[in-house]
């Protein structure tokens, strides 16, 4: 089987922690390796293709493809995606191609058996449908929407074929040390260690349902939804009844109105054995937002500073961290990333 890979990302190819040496020979902190997430929102195709050919110049070691959210956001077909995965591991990064979180019809599960044939891409399980296709067959991701709660669970998936996990986003990093410990990692079939890859930045992926919330709010049917969310480079932004930024619409997907952003977290993530963070993709200046953090989290570039300027660039609702020192997910606790 064949799956392409960027050689140059500090990690093993599973994604395990490497120790670089620096010239005096003293050991330097181990690289966190950044991945470019699927992107949850519909763009036009154009505005698509730019973002990616700029990606592929930037920081990030991996970059994850495919439609996650709707299956009727139909600007790229399948085959468009194994094109543009073409592209970018020709430029040196490893792709990753993501299936639905929410199978809901037998066209969409065609997609999934598809991803499940090809060998070239490791694919990411989006639900228990794809894990069902890839079980035995291919060396997989575990998405953040399948539910790994337990050291026992990320067992018994590993024993499936799973290589690499994206914990779900409320998971505290606590926690997420717990499930995957750093002195005593769980094995994939191969013996190596399943990479833990955190999910760092972006609007926070809460929940899925059969009904399109963008379409309801348009007062249109979900099958004659005129691709409305289209106007929403960003989602469409939802306030409490006091007018606070609560959370924000996304066809079938909730997502917060706050952006998570990890990247004060640096000791913290390694301590729990980090080895990747997920950086999901936004409208405005996302590789200034990805080069922040290639030079804080590997770079010993300053947190403060960087996170003064993310602030101004993520949509209305500001920046959170909340479930990341088990609190509520829409605060932000500048005090922990400071100690």
């Amino acid at each position: 089987m064949r799956y392409t890979s960027n050689t140059n990302t500090g990690c093993g190819p599973d994604g395990s922690p490497a120790v670089a040496a620096n010239a005096q020979g003293d050991d330097q902190p181990a690289r966190i390796a950044l991945t470019v997430g699927p992107l949850l929102y519909h763009w036009p195709r154009q505005a698509l293709m730019d973002f990616y050919a700029e990606l592929a110049d930037s920081a990030a070691d991996t970059i994850v493809l495919g439609e996650t959210v709707c299956s009727r956001r139909r600007e790229m077909k399948l085959d468009d995606w194994f094109g543009l995965a073409r592209d970018l591991a020709a430029e040196g990064k490893e792709v990753v191609l993501a299936t639905q979180a929410l199978i809901e019809s037998e066209s969409d599960l065609r997609l999934v058996r598809r991803l499940a044939e090809q060998a070239d891409f490791l694919v990411e399980a989006g639900d228990a449908s794809a894990l069902h296709r890839l079980a035995g067959k291919l060396p997989f991701v575990l998405g953040p929407h399948i539910n790994i709660y337990s050291r026992e669970a990320l067992v018994e998936h590993a024993a499936l074929g799973a290589r690499r996990w994206a914990p779900p986003v409320e998971l505290s990093i606590e926690a997420i040390a717990l499930v995957n410990p750093p002195a005593d990692p769980v094995r994939a079939l191969d013996g190596a260690p399943i990479a833990t890859e955190v999910f760092a930045f972006g609007r926070l992926p809460l929940a899925f349902s059969a009904r399109c919330f963008t379409a309801r709010h348009h007062r249109l049917n979900k099958d004659e939804c005129e691709f409305r969310c289209m106007s929403d480079a960003d989602g469409m932004l939802l306030a409490s009844s006091e007018g606070q930024p609560f959370l924000v619409l996304n066809g079938t997907q909730t997502q917060s109105a706050a952006t998570q952003c990890l990247i004060g977290e640096a000791a913290a993530l390694r301590a729990a054995g980090v080895t990747r963070l997920r950086l999901s993709p936004a409208s405005n200046r996302f590789t200034t937002v990805l080069s922040h953090f290639e030079q804080v989290i590997n770079h010993g570039a300053d947190a403060a500073d960087a996170l003064r300027e993310i602030e101004t660039l993520v949509p209305a609702g500001g920046l959170c961290n909340g479930f990341a020192h088990r609190k509520p997910g829409m605060e932000l606790d500048l005090a922990t990333e400071a100690a």
